[in-house]
């Protein structure tokens, strides 16, 4: 399945990297781009803007907070305008119930899927030598 992932901090680069190894085709965005480059030699393909990450069925966003999501859907090149009709939004964001309901919204009214699938914790960090 080529699958986008947009946000690439401890837990997004580790769905990144477990997407990968299942063998699926990922374009990844971060706006700090060597985040990305980390994923390129495992496979990964690196998107210019967030709209790149979303030419296949589902994208896939691990963001900060509520004006991180929003940037990254409603900004210019964002997901709202570019993931295709039928096409399915998953945030793994932890957002407030309000920007859940406004991405909701704006994806329902572009023929979109949204599903809101909040991930607590955190990846352990690597031993330190």
């Amino acid at each position: 399945m080529n699958i986008g992932v947009i946000g690439l901090g401890m837990m997004g680069c580790a769905m990144a990297r477990n997407l990968l190894r299942a063998g699926h085709r990922l374009t990844v965005y971060n706006r700090t781009r060597s985040r990305a480059q980390e994923l390129q030699s495992s496979g990964a393909l690196i998107a210019e803007t967030p709209a790149e990450a979303c030419r296949g069925a589902a994208v896939i966003t691990c963001l900060a907070d509520d004006d991180a999501a929003e940037a990254i859907v409603f900004g210019e090149d964002g997901v709202a305008g570019a993931l295709a009709a039928g096409g399915v939004h998953i945030s793994m964001s932890t957002l407030s119930l309000a920007c859940v309901a406004r991405l909701a919204h704006a994806h329902r009214e572009a023929g979109q899927r949204f599903l809101a699938a909040p991930v607590f914790g955190r990846p352990a960090s690597p031993p330190s030598s």
